[in-house]
């Protein structure tokens, strides 16, 4: 063997698994998908449920319009998930599913739609994972469905089936990702993600037998994210290995080395995607997966990539077809798979990776001190608003620059763009009924006796918090016997509660001063003279989509700015908005949406603000196709703002300036308006 040749592995390494997180308007539409998707190469599922099924609804529900099919596919019971898997053999498969709240139900389903194909797959053959984790949606991105301590018993009990009936199963993925997505820094992302784990393996121990918690921490997976400064992403993930270790070491015995492993799935960045001069976002996405790909020590078990177009609405299966294909380049003609670890004895490594081991361990020890991460989360959502609000303030003045949005922002026409749909996906309206319609003809037609006997089952051990029984048992059983996902989560709803998490907003400390800040005090200052009283705002989520950053960025900015704030959090229906309108006398309503349910939901809440007397003016916020500003106008909406329109103040300017309009007051002197304007 020649000197050179030591540095190479003796034989080349595997590829990782390659995913693309799809899902959308039905579950055979969503089936076609996804076999065309394999055929191209593709080697393992994501699947991409809507916002109904996320936080357990039917289609027929009041909460689900609007949404249903939109952001994923729906899934109401047992023969929409026999049409999802059709023709996919799901013993030889691996199948990742991004949902919460409803995680058992659906892995409940899957189980039962195994046993139905031909031939049966036993649950003990089955592989994949489901992402269950709901201190994330509490922090994050919203689709919890029960309060914190009847959602840990859920998680635990799913964990503590699966390790014994489904053992290939990864039955949580430690989410880090969307912690990113809501502005954590590296040290945030890596602290509350360890935090969390603890919380959820500390709950799992009260629920398996402590000579099988070993097992437990080795099917435990994470799910992270990787941003376009993939040096410092690298760092993050070689630090999140060596806490992993240490946590099992140290602090629940565990020695067996393949148990160890901080085993990771990934999808990169999705809040640094922009829209403006969305092709950008190619070389981006490329750069970003280098992160969780050059480094053999820490290199990533899955990927999925996002779509260049994903800020502007939903990807088509072409703009997939593109993200699998940057993968496939990674794997097939680079030469990283070839090396053993690149950055094995780098020292710009080992500090940067000591630095954020430093930063971790620091805010671990914060969370601990408020009770672990289950009672920290009004903590931890408070550290992230303003972590998250920093990183807005330092793309709005330039330090942190965004090539093609606050930067270098002279540009041609995008011929990606060009078609008649603005280069997305647009879900056929008609589908939401033809989902209803498809929900109660199933309930129509099954056993009903036998449904309602194994939803009482589940009910009665939903009940005893102490209960020997995993409730595990009873889904499995009310999934065979036709039940659909509103009623399952109905059903416990009805036993558990409901809950609404911390906004963020209250905890958030107050802004410091800046120039530009200062001046945007004094225009809502000037506002309130004119008003006789502080300019209200009130700032809502309508529907389902959980999505809440820039809800909350808006409501904090607001604050800072000297108004008065009403925001009640995520998924209102427009009856309660306008209630709410009403009662605290706004100057304003401005509503937030990410979810492509804007067209309906938008009109149903002006709708409900006129019918209650409510003539204050609307603005909108969210990711809305530019040929969908129209119609949001013509609907009433003053004045509609996308990722485009980063610079907060500006929008707040523009909100000053409608309010006094209004009022009728004398023109007061503002700073400029964003791109779609206002009225």
């Amino acid at each position: 063997m020649s000197e050179h040749d030591s540095v190479h592995l003796p034989e080349r390494d595997r590829p990782w698994m390659m995913r693309t997180y799809a899902g959308h308007s039905t579950a055979k539409a969503s089936n076609e998908l996804y076999r065309r998707n394999l055929q191209k190469g593709q080697t393992g599922l994501s699947v991409a449920f809507d916002l109904p099924t996320q936080t357990g609804y039917d289609p027929d529900d009041e909460l689900a319009r609007g949404e249903v099919g939109k952001v994923g596919v729906p899934v109401s019971h047992r023969g929409d998930m026999a049409a999802l898997m059709d023709g996919i053999p799901l013993g030889e498969m691996n199948t990742s599913m991004t949902i919460n709240a409803t995680a058992a139900w659906l892995l409940a389903l899957y189980i039962v739609a195994a046993e139905d194909q031909n031939p049966p797959t036993r649950q003990e053959q089955l592989q994949g994972t489901t992402q269950n984790d709901i201190i994330k949606e509490f922090l994050a991105r919203g689709t919890y469905a029960f309060p914190p301590a009847a959602s840990m018993r859920l998680i635990a009990d799913m964990i503590a089936y699966t390790v014994e009936h489904v053992p290939k199963w990864n039955p949580i993925n430690i989410c880090s990702y969307h912690l990113q997505e809501a502005g954590a820094t590296p040290v945030q992302e890596i602290a509350y993600a360890m935090s969390n784990a603890i919380a959820v393996l500390d709950a799992a121990r009260e629920r398996v037998p402590a000579e099988r918690l070993e097992k437990v921490f080795g099917r435990i997976s994470f799910f992270v994210n990787a941003g376009v400064r993939f040096v410092e992403e690298h760092a993050k993930l070689r630090a999140m290995s060596i806490l992993w270790e240490e946590l099992g070491r140290e602090r629940y015995g565990v020695t067996d080395e393949r148990h160890l492993r901080f085993r990771y799935g990934v999808q990169v960045n999705s809040l640094g995607l922009t829209e403006a001069q969305p092709e950008n976002n190619v070389q981006r996405i490329v750069l970003e997966a280098l992160a969780v790909t050059l480094g053999r020590d820490a290199r990533a078990r899955a990927i999925q990539l996002p779509a260049w177009n994903e800020a502007l609405g939903l990807p088509r299966p072409w703009d997939q077809q593109w993200s699998l294909r940057i993968q496939q380049v990674l794997a097939y003609e680079t030469d990283i798979l070839e090396y053993p670890d690149i950055f094995e004895g780098s020292k710009v490594m080992e500090g940067l990776v000591d630095e954020l081991l430093d930063g971790a361990r620091a805010e671990m020890a914060v969370v601990a001190e408020h009770g672990g991460a289950v009672e920290a989360v009004p903590y931890m959502k408070g550290a992230l608003v303003d972590s998250h609000r920093r990183r807005i303030r330092r793309i709005e003045t330039g330090e942190h620059v965004v090539v093609g949005q606050n930067r270098f922002t002279e540009s041609e026409i995008s011929p990606l763009t060009a078609d008649a749909e603005g280069g997305i996906l647009v879900v056929d309206p008609a589908l939401e009924a033809e989902q209803a319609n498809a929900v109660r003809a199933w309930r129509s037609q099954r056993d009903q006796a036998a449904v309602d006997e194994a939803l009482a089952q589940l009910a009665e051990i939903a009940r005893d918090a102490d209960a020997s029984e995993n409730l595990m048992v009873p889904t499995i059983a009310a999934a065979r016997a036709g039940a659909t996902t509103g009623e399952w989560s109905r059903t416990l709803r009805e036993v558990f509660g409901s809950y609404r998490a911390p906004t963020g907003v209250g905890e958030a400390a107050a802004a410091p001063s800046d120039p530009d800040l200062n001046e945007l005090r004094d225009e809502v200052s000037r506002l309130q003279q004119g008003l006789g009283r502080r300019p209200k705002i009130l700032v809502g989520k309508p529907g389902l989509d959980g999505h809440s950053n820039g809800a909350e960025q808006i409501a904090v900015r607001a604050r800072d700015a000297g108004m008065d704030v009403v925001y009640e959090g995520i998924r209102l229906t427009p009856a309660q908005i306008a209630a709410s309108a009403l009662q605290e006398g706004v100057h304003v309503i401005g509503l937030s949406i990410l979810s492509g349910s804007h067209r309906e939901l938008i009109p149903a809440v002006i709708d409900a603000l006129r019918e209650s007397g409510v003539t204050a003016p609307v603005v909108v916020g969210g990711i809305i196709p530019e040929q969908d500003v129209a119609g949001l106008k013509s609907a009433g909406v003053a004045a509609v703002y996308t990722p485009k329109d980063f610079d907060i103040n500006r929008i707040m300017r523009d909100i000053v300036a409608l309010v006094g309009a209004d009022a009728q007051l004398t023109p007061i002197a503002v700073g400029g308006s964003s791109a779609n304007g206002s009225a």
